[in-house]
């Protein structure tokens, strides 16, 4: 007998997930506990097992397609048994082209091409029926106080997008209840129109072009840079740090290190400085509220460790870091590591930074401006350990030098203090026996 099998919760909140990818094929028999599909979540990239044993009779939905937890994602029977009769798919709503005009080309100041026009149905509230949105949409919404099932998406068969939570925030988008006429343009306070939405270019192709979907982690590394770009305003600060006494207490510590199994490398003791220099500047470890205006202030130490996978660039969290010895901290940031690279992070290995450490490695270059990773107010780039020439005590000597470079969000934090920041740390990278006798 036919077994519906539904999308689970794979908790933190999660409302929908993306299928990455199939990992069996319709007719396929699988065993219980055999992965099935890859699911990406805001979160992380997740693998869902069969709950039994069986045969696969109907896999539901492309690659690429956004699915609710709770929603089916596949029919499992007896070997020779067909799939149920699918149940007839949603009918797209025809409308005049006045009215489609209204609801669609008063919003993109385009005209109706024709007297009639196919358009998708608008978003309804939840009683009704589901509101198509990605799960960062939905995030957006959450943070900015907004009922998402009261906006209508403008963008592919009626999806909400970040612009359409960003216009109904500031007024510019109309709510399902609203009438679908076109509303009159209204000067701004300061005598500006208001900003009409952006529309998505749609780039013309060539013969040797070619098109790959934008989905999974990519996707949503493309989501979290565009809440990046809206809510924060961003300042570089680039300072160098003579890592000289650094380098020598590693290689002393390093034999130990390894007695004990552990692989210690630069960054247990660029996170103890940080943690010591959060400690003593709260606001970089904090978030802004943008809808009650208020600094919420962090008092853990959950630390966020941009890491290069295959798929692409994820934050791994070393939580609470302040708890942590140095051994224990290498250990961490080993464990994430290698789930990170294997795709295996769980969802609560990639959740609840505070404060976010990015670094390019032994790639080269001088610095880099690191994006401040949304909702948080600050992120620091470390780069390559190189010999320098310097001066010490008005001699010209050979050392150990490191660039750091931190963006800061400038709507909370000053310039000053940002400055203050990136001092205690080189402080204690310059000097790092002081970690031993700092409350980190």
């Amino acid at each position: 007998m036919a077994f519906e099998f539904k999308l689970p919760d794979v908790g933190e909140g999660i409302a929908e997930g993306e299928i990455v990818s199939w990992l069996v094929k319709e007719g396929d028999s699988v065993k219980e506990d055999q992965p099935l599909v890859e699911i990406m979540t805001d979160k992380a990239t997740v693998e869902i097992t069969s709950p039994r044993t069986g045969s696969i009779l109907k896999l539901i939905g492309a690659e690429g397609e956004v699915v609710l937890v709770g929603a089916l994602l596949i029919v499992f029977g007896e070997e020779g048994e067909s799939a149920p009769a699918a149940s007839p798919a949603p009918v797209e709503a025809t409308v005049p082209a006045a009215e489609a005009a209204a609801t669609n080309g008063a919003s993109t100041g385009t005209p109706a091409a024709s007297s009639t026009a196919t358009a998708p149905a608008p978003a309804v509230p939840a009683a009704q029926g589901r509101v198509l949105a990605t799960p960062a949409t939905r995030r957006l919404a959450r943070e900015k106080g907004v009922d998402i099932t009261l906006i209508q998406g403008s963008g592919l068969n009626g999806r909400v997008t970040n612009d359409d939570i960003s216009q109904f925030t500031e007024g510019g988008a109309q709510s399902v209840a609203a009438p679908v006429a076109a509303p009159e343009a209204m000067p701004s306070g300061n005598g500006a129109t208001p900003k009409a939405a952006p529309t998505p270019t749609r780039i013309e192709m060539k013969e040797d072009d070619e098109r790959i979907p934008v989905k999974g982690i990519r996707k949503v590394i493309a989501h979290h840079m565009e809440q990046a770009r809206d809510h924060v305003a961003p300042f570089t600060y680039v300072d160098e740090i003579d890592v000289t006494e650094l380098v020598k207490l590693r290689n002393e510590l390093k034999p130990l290190a390894a007695e004990q199994g552990v692989k210690l490398t630069y960054l247990p003791f660029i996170i103890k400085a940080v943690i010591a220099g959060l400690r003593k500047h709260p606001y970089l470890n904090a978030n802004y509220d943008e809808a009650s205006e208020e600094i919420v202030i962090k008092n853990h130490y959950n630390i966020g460790i941009a890491a290069a996978t295959d798929s692409g660039l994820i934050v791994p969290v070393v939580k609470s870091a302040d708890r942590l010895s140095m051994f224990q901290i290498a250990q961490e940031i080993l464990r994430l590591g290698e789930g990170a690279r294997d795709g295996k992070s769980s969802p609560d290995d990639l959740s609840g930074s505070t404060f976010t450490i990015t670094s390019l490695g032994q790639l080269g270059g001088l610095f880099a401006t690191p994006i401040v990773n949304y909702p948080e107010l600050a992120i620091m780039g470390v780069h390559e350990i190189k010999k320098r020439p310097v001066v010490v005590d008005d001699q010209i000597v050979i050392r150990q030098v490191m660039l750091i470079s931190l963006t800061f969000d400038h709507r909370i934090i000053d310039g000053h203090v940002g400055a203050a920041f990136a001092n205690d740390v080189k402080r204690l990278l310059e000097n790092p026996k002081l970690l031993m006798v700092e409350a980190v």
